[in-house]
């Protein structure tokens, strides 16, 4: 017997209801990533599921791209390509992005080298002074239940991460190790006025936040 799809993994892990509820959310932590973005730039989201940071970001010109065919999910203004991550180097344009944004990917590669190339690929897609945004659930702060999901193949730290970053010719621009929790099935509030007042309170970070928000940067 085969294994199932990526598609089937990913509908029985989230319906409908939460996606909507998710899409909510992210129009607020976009609200709050947009500092890290420039409105007149140029970026992409890296395997970007249903696109929900593609959709609430602010920039002149949006890309997305994932493994499946995710097209329909995304407003027509984003450009999509679909392409396994590892070979974006093959079917992007280099040195075009101001921005590369990924969320709760890397941890689906196959190994520590695979996290350090998909990072060179984005170094090479960035145009010089481009940033990569990683926002990541952190391994030492969730512990074993960082397992809980079936597809988790890589443990990242913070350090870990930074770590791959450098060794792919980036350079660490700044850690905010602890930022949101570990998942929207965790304790953060789901409604947009709650999640807005979660962000507003740093302190609630420190007891909350499992997961990592990293920037680097491509030297000019």
């Amino acid at each position: 017997m085969s294994a199932p799809p990526l598609e089937d993994v990913y509908d029985r892990r989230f319906s409908d209801d939460e996606a909507r509820a998710k899409d909510a959310m992210w129009r607020v932590i976009c609200r709050h990533l947009q500092r890290y973005v420039d409105e007149g730039g140029v970026v992409l989201d890296l395997a970007c599921d249903r696109g929900y940071f593609a959709r609430n970001i602010v920039a002149k010109e949006r890309w997305a791209t994932d493994a499946r065919d995710v097209q329909e999910h995304l407003p027509p203004e984003v450009r999509f390509v679909q392409s396994d991550g590892l070979l974006l180097d093959d079917v992007l344009p280099a040195d075009t992005f101001d921005v590369i944004f990924t969320s709760n990917y890397l941890e689906h590669l196959a190994s520590g080298e695979e996290v350090i190339r998909q990072l060179t690929v984005a170094r090479g897609l960035l145009r010089p002074g481009g940033r990569v945004i990683v926002l990541q659930p952190n391994a030492r702060l969730v512990g074993g239940a960082y397992w809980d999901f079936i597809d988790h193949k890589v443990a990242l730290t913070e350090k870990s991460l930074a770590e791959a970053a450098e060794l792919a010719g980036l350079r660490t621009v700044e850690v905010v190790t602890r930022f949101l929790p570990y998942t929207t099935k965790s304790r953060l509030p789901t409604s947009p006025l709650l999640v807005r007042a979660y962000l507003a309170l740093r302190p609630a970070w420190r007891l909350l936040g499992k997961q990592t928000l990293y920037i680097a940067e491509r030297p000019s």
